[in-house]
């Protein structure tokens, strides 16, 4: 039982953090990028992913938690090369958010107080650009426990 537990955790976590890159990337940002100018667009964006980030960390600490429990259930050498593969995608996805949070997303929120609008939008395709990246990376991540035993 708590082994399906954690896996529903691990899942959700997933799910939630792939399916916000999914919405923000393919959604929401070619809409308000076509429909409104910087003053409404970038403050919008930045309000957006300041509600959505949250999210992101307990994905992460969740994905993290449950990752790390059933890893060491079944023992490092044990686990199927998928599992390995997916932990060092997953670190890296870590990382480069933790990036975006702290670098590109920090100076988004200070260009936009300033309505610093090419100063926020630089930081807006920085953001797209490492989270698009994540994007990949996530569904590597999901192939590599598919299809690597």
């Amino acid at each position: 039982m708590i082994y399906l537990l954690s896996k529903f955790l691990h899942l959700a976590g997933a799910i939630t953090w792939i399916g916000g890159m999914t919405f923000m990337l393919w959604i929401l940002r070619p809409v308000v990028t076509s429909q409104l100018q910087p003053p409404q667009r970038l403050p919008l964006m930045a309000g957006v992913m300041g509600r959505f980030f949250p999210l992101v960390w307990l994905s992460i600490a969740a994905l993290l938690v449950t990752g790390t429990g059933m890893l060491m259930a079944v023992g490092m050498k044990t686990a199927p090369i998928g599992w390995h593969v997916m932990l060092g995608i997953g670190l890296l996805m870590f990382a480069l958010f933790g990036h975006v949070y702290f670098g590109p997303f920090k100076r988004l929120k200070l260009a936009v107080a300033a309505s610093d609008w090419p100063e926020a939008g630089r930081r807006l395709g920085q953001i797209q650009a490492i989270v698009k990246t994540n994007f990949v990376l996530g569904w590597l991540a999901i192939a590599a426990v598919l299809f690597l035993h």
